[in-house]
């Protein structure tokens, strides 16, 4: 009886220290690998987020479009149709003051473009990449009902693997009635 007890005690002996260390070693490049993933996360959602501002801004100026329909012809001057280097003009007719301006359709047209695109370096990373258009094909009679407006927003963000910026772009195409036809 005696005998079994001390082969059972020399045979139960704790971890060495090489296990010990192994263990530690394999869990080390766990945490680490959860760690990366931890980043790339949070680099996956600030651009899923800055794509987010893109996709409303998007919305945002097609409903300013369908609210003043009636400019919506690219040969008319103070048309929606608006390349990247067209800032709009500030107009005030959509001045939050309390002061009332009567503005145009033309006049609006150039208002929304202008606050829009001042809104949008506010909203996405204000630097050289950060540029928006529309476009509009007007309607072809007996062929399009509706004007083809396409916006499309572009900006930069820093890629903190290669320590430069990425071009991001979110572009979107919308019928939109002028009011006359449709």
């Amino acid at each position: 009886m005696i005998k079994q007890e001390r082969n059972i005690a020399l045979n139960q002996r704790g971890f060495s220290l090489i296990e010990a260390l192994v263990a530690f070693l394999i869990l080390s490049v766990g945490m680490l690998g959860i760690a990366s993933l931890q980043v790339i996360s949070l680099k996956a959602g600030h651009t899923a987020t800055l794509r987010t501002v893109a996709v409303i801004k998007t919305e945002e100026m097609f409903e300013r479009i369908r609210n003043n329909p009636l400019v919506l012809d690219p040969n008319v001057t103070g048309s929606y149709d608006s390349s990247i280097n067209d800032w709009g003009d500030n107009n005030g007719c959509n001045d939050y003051t309390g002061t009332i301006v009567k503005c145009g359709g033309a006049k609006l047209a150039r208002d929304d473009i202008y606050n829009w695109k001042a809104d949008l370096k506010t909203s996405l990373p204000d630097n050289v990449g950060t540029t928006a258009s529309i476009g509009v094909v007007d309607k072809v009679a007996g062929v399009l009902p509706a004007a083809i407006v396409t916006i499309t927003i572009n900006w930069q963000e820093r890629n903190p693997e290669t320590q430069s910026m990425d071009t991001m772009s979110y572009s979107a195409s919308a019928h939109i009635c002028d009011n006359t036809t449709c």
